[in-house]
């Protein structure tokens, strides 16, 4: 059991009769707190140890200059860890949550505060503040690996499945993110997620760009959320790396709050086949400008919604569910034909099982172009490159499986050389893996865009022996196993007449 399991089976029992709504609210602002104190922490530990050399570490700007969140007295976890069985701690973690929002206005009203409330047990607040103490989340180590990402998440999953929801849309896990930042390249302009999640793909996007010698402050980042409590930690999780976004909360379908975007970039992890997302109140949307959505399934609102928000010469990055790619139910094979003919898929990857979270739903990759000519790159109008990367991955657990860093360079330098060689060439179509389909091959194909059906079967190593030797030898091989069928055949005939089954 990992330790997100193990964290949430501890967290769960002290549960008791509360709703799992209500104690999820408790038990995440709990988790925020503790990793901005533990970032302070660290930091505070090491300022002391350089007081000889002028460090303050009392000074809010110490911190700040390392995008470290400036944590008053009261709100440091040591105070509230040493008054956890005090009948008064839910009012002393308001006081902590509000001192936070005061000294750090990139976090105001982010932080829940309603922990002093009557109906919250006091003594379980206790315990879960004593239980959280037992994690790192925000240290320099933790952070590098994401941890506040991975619990918070995994968390999200699980309220999810008590709330009786589909858990699995809160969590992009990082691999599939690498993959579409590698292949997008997002280095400068506008960055759109319209279901930004707990802001991955940004994250993602700002490790990229500084592993690859650019300035984060050349792009601009525009996103939305409609869980309450994943946008607060889409809200915090860009605030401690200091990157400017504009996240906005609100349901993207009725309330898009960034109506005249036109982006560079969008990227993606929309939640696979939401029936509940009102669509029979947007049948006269302007954004279904391929087909009207059907009501029961959100999959092509979210693919139009993006196509809608591409600039003229935007590229679109996203995970959908499989069955997008094949489903011919409530008009969506009419709008998959629409897309396919306006020349927008440029790629679709097919990807191994067992990448996500908390689905077993097989996913996919869409990638879309306003401009397929693209001017800089070589001309793939008409064409549409598929990837069947089902067999890559390793199994990072029992249940578990992730690309290793060798399979994402594979993919995105496989869509690299398609899309830029500007002389024939360098790409190549490998049996099994990629191929590069013209529209009139997709048409044959009834517009499905499943990359198994383009791909081929992989090619098979030459053993040398020539072919009508091989021949021969396989039809040797078949006549004797003939032959030794009949003889099975005979004895059990045999044996049943023995028996008094016989004719």
């Amino acid at each position: 059991m990992g330790y997100e399991a193990e964290l949430w089976q501890m967290a769960d029992t002290l549960r008791g009769s509360m709703d799992a709504a209500e104690y999820k609210h408790v038990v995440l602002g709990l988790i925020f707190l503790k990793y901005i104190s533990d970032a302070f922490e660290e930091k505070h530990a090491k300022l002391q140890a350089e007081t000889a050399q002028g460090a303050d570490s009392e000074d809010p700007d110490e911190y700040q200059a390392f995008n470290i969140f400036w944590v008053p007295a009261e709100a440091r976890w040591s105070h509230l860890k040493a008054h956890a069985k005090q009948p008064t701690i839910g009012q002393l973690v308001d006081d902590a949550m509000a001192g936070i929002e005061r000294d750090n206005p990139s976090l105001k009203g982010v932080l829940p505060k309603d922990y002093a409330r009557p109906s919250l047990d006091k003594q379980r607040l206790g315990q879960i503040i004593d239980l959280v103490s037992n994690i790192r989340v925000g240290d320099e180590e933790s952070r590098s690996r994401d941890v506040l990402g991975r619990v918070y998440e995994y968390f999200l999953s699980q309220f999810a499945s008590a709330e009786g929801k589909k858990g699995g849309e809160f969590y992009t896990p990082r691999c599939v993110v690498k993959v579409l930042v590698e292949m997008l390249e997002p280095y400068k302009g506008r960055v759109y997620d319209p279901c930004c999640g707990s802001s991955g793909m940004f994250v993602q996007s700002e490790e990229f760009i500084k592993a690859h010698g650019g300035r984060l402050g050349d792009i601009s980042i525009y996103s939305q959320e409609s869980n309450y409590t994943t946008w607060r930690l889409a809200k915090m999780k860009l605030a401690i790396r200091g990157i400017d976004g504009q996240i906005a909360h609100g349901d993207t379908f009725h309330n898009d709050r960034h109506p005249d975007l036109k982006a560079d970039y969008i990227l993606a992890n929309p939640p696979f086949n939401v029936s509940d997302w009102r669509g029979e109140l947007l049948r006269e949307d302007k954004r279904w400008q391929y087909g009207v959505p059907p009501a029961g399934n959100a999959n092509f609102a979210w693919v139009q919604h993006m196509v809608y928000h591409l600039a003229p010469k935007g590229i679109a990055g996203f995970v959908l569910a499989n069955g997008s790619m094949s489903s011919n139910q409530s008009g969506e094979g009419e709008i998959r034909r629409n897309l396919v003919e306006a020349d927008l898929v440029d790629c679709m990857v097919a990807l191994p099982g067992q990448l996500f979270y908390s689905t077993q739903i097989p996913a996919c990759l869409w990638f879309l172009s306003r401009d397929k000519k693209n001017h800089k790159f070589r001309d793939r109008r008409g064409n549409v490159l598929f990837i069947d990367a089902r067999k890559l991955g390793r199994m990072a657990d029992r249940t578990h499986r992730e690309l290793t860093d060798e399979d994402i360079a594979r993919i995105a330098s496989t869509y690299h050389a398609w899309r830029w060689e500007k002389e024939a060439g360098q790409y190549e179509d490998v049996p099994g893996f990629c191929k590069s389909a013209t529209l009139e091959e997709i048409r044959k194909h009834g517009h499905v865009l499943t990359p198994g059906r383009y791909v081929g079967a992989e090619a098979q190593e030459d053993d040398g022996e020539p072919f009508e030797d091989k021949m021969k030898r396989l039809t040797a091989q078949l006549r004797e196993q003939m032959v030794q069928a009949r003889k099975l055949d005979d004895a059990i005939e045999a044996n049943l007449q023995e028996l008094g089954y016989g004719e």
